[in-house]
């Protein structure tokens, strides 16, 4: 470790960055790899890295039209959680979890994976009878749920009106333990530095503009930037622009974009030390290590690209986060945004080969995409490593909307989370 003189620290405190040392390499693109992704979020980001740390193939570029990270990634609230109702994506979600839970130190980088657990608030009757039956079908998967009643919530978050007058009134909730929060940053930063140290070249500001296909069977992409890059498979790991990359190859993705909104307030004294989610006021609500509240909406009603959604979606969530908690009424927000999810049908995402040969597709995440961050990455890079789909995967493939093999997960991922 290099040292420094009193008058060494005082020097390199004055001129910021200039002298830190690059976290990956800023490097010119090969005329051919053995694959592309095309994304650089933190699903393509850990698809990489697990393809040269786990498949040892490590000829691979990853091409974001921005900066890591500057989607989705870095614009959503960064929930982490398994309890999903259907055996295929409680599997999944499950593998992501257990990932979650080494990933700091796989990685050697702090992601901040904070596991301080996830309430699922029931409103309703109905909102319990669904609850019950997610966590028997979570405990029956081996992942551990609980179903709470109203005092049991209301111990575990003091703060919240839990009282029967209430405008939503506090029945019980699903309670998992094990899940929570993580940085999303630090995430693609983590398995970008990976990545790097493993050979993979990291292509920024590098905006595909075309899919090159001869006789059935993808060849490269085209660039804005550096032009043709040859690549023996491509896997497009786009978002909500997964749409637009499909049309491109000449095929339809049974998929929607939609803005998505969030918010944060000024900080404040730690008073939530759980993620408090509701399904039912379409609001969820956690507080970060800095004190901020993070606070999260349901998608915005129409389709589009924008990342800033409409303001009634933001009131509508923030009356309804308030009305449950009164003692944040006074709390001033500080900033709004807004991320682009593509949503299917069946609220599942699409992890699949393509009518096109060796061109692969992991899109359709919708409001869950975060969460599934290292299990996406993970069988992705599988897939793009055997040209098939791993067990966890076959699922999901795009196919299932042509066989009518739906897994219909709206219940549990009907909030944006």
């Amino acid at each position: 470790m290099q040292k420094y003189s009193g008058f060494g620290l005082f020097k390199h405190a004055l001129n910021h960055h200039e002298n830190w040392q690059r976290v990956w390499r800023n490097p010119k693109p090969k005329p051919h790899y053995d694959v592309i992704i095309v994304g650089g979020g933190g699903h393509g980001l850990a698809t990489a890295y697990y393809l040269a740390k786990v498949h040892g193939i490590t000829n691979v570029a990853v091409l974001e039209k921005g900066y890591l990270g500057g989607g989705n990634t870095g614009r959503n609230t960064t929930i982490v959680r398994s309890n999903y109702l259907w055996d295929e994506s409680a599997h999944l979600y499950e593998h992501a979890l257990k990932l979650w839970e080494g990933l700091s130190q796989e990685l050697n980088y702090n992601v901040m994976f904070s596991q301080r657990g996830v309430l699922n608030l029931g409103h309703t009757l109905q909102d319990m009878r669904d609850i019950q039956r997610r966590v028997s079908a979570n405990r029956l998967n081996g992942i551990d749920s609980e179903v709470l009643d109203t005092q049991q919530v209301q111990d575990l978050v003091p703060i919240m009106d839990c009282s029967p007058n209430a405008r939503y009134p506090v029945l019980g909730s699903s309670w998992q333990p094990r899940a929570g929060v993580a940085r999303h940053d630090a995430v693609a930063w983590g398995y970008a530095r990976a990545a790097d140290a493993l050979g993979v070249d990291m292509l920024q500001q590098c905006e595909v503009t075309d899919l090159l296909i001869e006789d059935g069977t993808v060849t490269g992409v085209e660039t804005r930037q550096h032009g043709t890059i040859k690549a023996g498979k491509v896997g497009c790991v786009v978002a909500g622009n997964s749409g637009v990359l499909a049309q491109m190859a000449g095929f339809r993705l049974p998929i929607e974009s939609h803005p998505l909104q969030a918010l944060v307030s000024e900080p404040i004294k730690p008073v939530l030390d759980t993620v408090v989610m509701s399904n039912q006021v379409h609001g969820y609500i956690s507080q970060s290590d800095k004190g901020d509240l993070v606070i999260g909406a349901g998608i915005d009603g129409y389709n589009g690209y924008g990342q800033r959604g409409s303001y009634p979606t933001i009131e509508h969530t923030v009356q309804a986060i308030v009305e449950m908690f009164p003692i944040f009424s006074r709390v001033r927000m500080n900033r709004q945004w807004g991320g682009i999810v593509d949503t299917c049908p069946d609220a599942c995402p699409i992890i699949s080969a393509t009518p096109v040969e060796n061109l692969f597709f992991n899109c359709g995440w919708g409001t869950g995409g975060f969460k599934a961050t290292p299990g996406s990455g993970h069988v992705f890079a599988e897939m793009l490593a055997r040209g098939e789909a791993s067990e966890l995967a076959k699922p999901f493939s795009m196919f299932r909307f042509h066989d009518g093999a739906l897994i219909d997960e709206h219940g549990a991922a009907g909030v944006a989370h």
